[in-house]
């Protein structure tokens, strides 16, 4: 339900991916789209409230204000957002686990990249000992 006090606002979003959303703000008055909630900082940002997934990840944001940020987030297991203003402390601790989450990935990423090299070094060295690469394959 809207309140003829609502102040609704849209901006257009560019994603990463080249894609562009317009995303709705609406300041005052009791928020009609789920979307619009606020997603509890307690939590933090990258624990999605609808799944408790914790892989909640930035869509966007920029500075509000001195110590505020506009950030729209958003799930990838159950597609959940979030267009919402925090303060500086939480935007923080959000990019904190996401330099976690990227320190994790980074060395995942390199495991499986070892595990990969090793096992085309065996399948190489296994080729080469049963005669199946000749010089005229270079």
């Amino acid at each position: 339900m809207s309140h003829p006090a609502d102040h609704r606002s849209t901006r257009r979003v560019v994603l990463p991916t080249g894609q562009s959303v317009d995303v709705l703000f609406v300041q005052g008055g009791e928020r009609d789209h789920p979307a619009a909630r606020s997603t509890p900082a307690k939590a933090g940002l990258h624990v999605c409230p609808e799944c408790a997934s914790s892989l909640v990840a930035p869509v966007a944001w920029e500075q509000a204000g001195p110590r505020e940020w506009a950030v729209t987030i958003q799930c990838p297991n159950c597609e959940w957002w979030d267009a919402d203003v925090f303060d500086e402390p939480t935007v923080e601790r959000f990019d904190e686990e996401l330099d976690r989450g990227t320190e994790a990935l980074v060395r995942d990423l390199l495991r499986l990249m070892r595990a990969n090299m090793e096992d085309d070094v065996e399948r190489f060295v296994t080729a080469l000992r049963a005669g199946a690469i000749l010089p005229e394959d270079f």
